[in-house]
């Protein structure tokens, strides 16, 4: 029994020991750095590279923790894929042993890349109400109710990530819109600029708000006309900082009718509306996906004013922000959390400016078919998901590679808001719902697929009891 016991201690000890130096080995592995020898761009044939590259932590000549490097190399990839330039994206690394163990080993990046389609013209038939599920449920599917027209969007194109888009729609309203982006228009990548021109008029408006429904008036001569340009200007510093200035000259012209049923629809009977505006905006935004985030998070704060010109007889004052959270549980699970809100000056606003929740896409699920005007209004979105599945789809017989490449995703989402809006003419306009408490829960089919194309189709009820059955195409607030 001596021997087996001897020999039983001396296996344990082998054992702690094996045990210890493996655990050595790893310590001292996850502690090593490794110096960045090259980093290599494939598929990105009219990308330029800076455009890429401006994207990456990673660089020739940075020396990185073999701790840190899944992790550097999957955010790399993310901000990559955040462009909106490519179909996929791939990051690869091989680690070059050096002979001189002294030396730090080296490490070369590959970025495979497939491109998107980038020049895009199509015709366009659209629905005039807020979402679809106020023309379906509230407006009786009336086809009467539809944009019609072309569109084209041309990104990337001298390969600077520049975008020229144009929209030349009829029907429901007649609208004509031009607009020119570049990210960067210096050699350090921070400095950006956007040009907009946009002219429109419309038929048939809403004129005022009714419990929380828009009333509509329709003629045959056009009862709004506006026009505006703008120019922003954006500067991106690091990666997840952003800052836009924005300046803008609106003018708005009504018909006497409206001015007659609703006087305050820009005040005092007033039928035109001008001015020039100035915002500025700061984001915070490091989401692993900008469609439909499953990791990171996004701080946003902005500040608006209307007015500025003394020929102007529109002010306004505009203070926002918001902050939204998302993480991974574990496993398949995934959750996200928002807070945001919205205030805004003087007290007595024209109607045409007052925004609460509904108008846009602000609002408290379950409430998709109200329109709630007031001052100010605060937002808490929460939401758990599971994921479905996550795959990638090769089309091997379509031979357009920017086409061929399908990824699609599906999510099970489980959600619950609050909301609430203040407001000073909840009587003048009989709403049911501004200044008391918004709440609304339910669950969602999200699927997200080609070019970042999200579906959801959700179940919802809401405090007051209303249960409804609503679908959407929009990206993740």
């Amino acid at each position: 029994m001596i021997p087996n016991c001897r020999l039983s201690v001396a296996l344990v000890l082998t054992a702690l020991f094996l045990s210890f130096q493996a655990w050595a080995a790893s310590s001292a592995d996850s502690s090593r750095s490794v110096l960045i020898r090259s980093v290599v761009l494939n598929g990105n044939y009219r990308t330029r590279d800076r455009i890429i590259l401006r994207e990456m932590t990673l660089h020739p000549g940075d020396t990185v923790r073999l701790a840190d490097l899944a992790g550097r190399v999957a955010w790399d990839q993310r901000n990559i894929n955040n462009t909106n330039l490519f179909v996929t994206v791939d990051v690869s690394t091989v680690q070059v042993t050096p002979d001189d163990s002294t030396q730090l080993g080296l490490l070369d990046l590959t970025v495979n890349l497939k491109e998107r389609w980038y020049l895009i013209a199509y015709p366009v038939f659209d629905i005039a109400d807020r979402n679809l599920n106020e023309w379906w449920y509230d407006r009786g599917r009336d086809l009467r109710r539809v944009i019609y027209g072309g569109r084209l969007s041309y990104r990337n194109v001298t390969g600077n990530n520049d975008v020229l888009q144009v929209a030349i729609e009829r029907g429901f309203l007649q609208r004509t819109v031009v607009s020119y982006s570049r990210p960067y228009i210096d050699k350090a990548q921070r400095i950006g600029l956007r040009a907009d021109l946009a002219y429109m008029t419309n038929k048939e408006i809403p004129y005022r708000t009714l419990a929380d429904k828009w009333v509509y008036i329709k003629d045959e001569q056009v009862l709004r006309e506006r026009a505006y340009a703008g120019l922003v200007l954006t500067h991106r510093r690091g990666l997840y900082h952003y800052h836009v200035l924005d300046t803008r000259y609106t003018r708005l012209t009504i018909a006497d009718t409206i001015a007659k049923l609703n006087p305050d629809y820009f005040l005092d009977g007033r039928t035109h509306q001008q001015y020039l505006s100035m915002s500025y905006n700061y984001r915070y935004d490091q989401r692993d996906n900008v469609s439909f985030p499953l990791r990171g998070k996004v701080i946003t704060a902005g500040i608006g004013v209307s007015g500025i010109l003394p020929s102007d007889n529109f002010r306004f004052l505009e203070l926002s922000s918001s902050m939204t959270r998302y993480w991974p549980l574990g496993g398949r699970f995934y959750a996200a959390g928002s807070i945001r809100g919205r205030a805004t000056w003087p007290t007595r606003q024209p109607y045409f400016n007052l925004r609460g929740l509904g108008s846009s896409s602000e609002m408290v699920r379950g409430y998709e078919l109200y329109v709630i005007d007031g001052q100010r209004s605060v937002i808490w979105r929460n939401s758990l998901r599971y994921q479905l599945f996550n795959t990638v789809k090769q089309l091997n017989w379509l031979h357009i590679r920017q086409f061929n490449t399908i990824p699609i995703a599906a999510y099970i989402t489980a959600f619950g808001d609050a909301g609430y809006v203040s407001s000073t003419v909840a009587e003048q306009y009989q709403s049911k719902l501004a200044n008391r408490l918004l709440l609304g829960t339910g669950l969602s089919l999200d699927i997200v697929t080609y070019y970042n194309f999200v579906m959801r189709f959700s179940g919802s009820v809401n405090r007051q009891g209303k249960a409804g059955f609503f679908f959407n195409l929009a990206q993740e607030f």
